[in-house]
């Protein structure tokens, strides 16, 4: 399905702390949080992303937020229309994207039916089916 959409997207740096033989690894991920659409135009969702730059607060600050704390914040427009923005608080630090995009594509998920009894055991005597072939470009 075609359509013509345009959304404010939020991506946050998630930090995940685990133990290895000892010592403890801060793991990092860029994680897309959150998808808002905007009625309206490239400039209005322009609008909205700039809002959400200035104001938005990650999770990771969130939890422990006092009422009346306001974090440092630090937000940048870079060249290709996205904000870069890092937030301070007391001993915590963190970074998030906001930027716009159009929804171009969506499709919905859909499942093959359930194997039967029969292609479970031919499955089991002869191995897995060869899979679909990966993308490539048209020539």
């Amino acid at each position: 399905m075609t359509t013509d959409q345009w959304y404010v997207l939020i991506e946050e740096d998630t930090r995940t702390t685990r133990s290895a033989d000892g010592v403890q690894l801060k793991l990092h991920r860029w994680t897309l949080v959150a998808t808002h659409p905007v009625n309206g135009t490239e400039e209005q969702a322009r609008a909205v992303a700039e809002d959400a730059a200035l104001h938005h607060l990650p999770g990771i600050l969130a939890r422990h937020t006092r009422p009346g704390d306001v974090p440092a914040r630090q937000a940048f427009l870079t060249s290709d229309g996205a904000w870069l923005v890092q937030l301070r608080q007391r001993h915590r630090e963190c970074h998030l994207r906001v930027s716009t995009a159009r929804l171009i594509h969506t499709r919905e998920e859909t499942q093959a039916p359930p194997k039967t009894l029969k292609e479970k055991f031919r499955h089991a005597l002869e191995g897995p089916e060869p899979s679909e072939a990966s993308w490539t470009p048209r020539t």
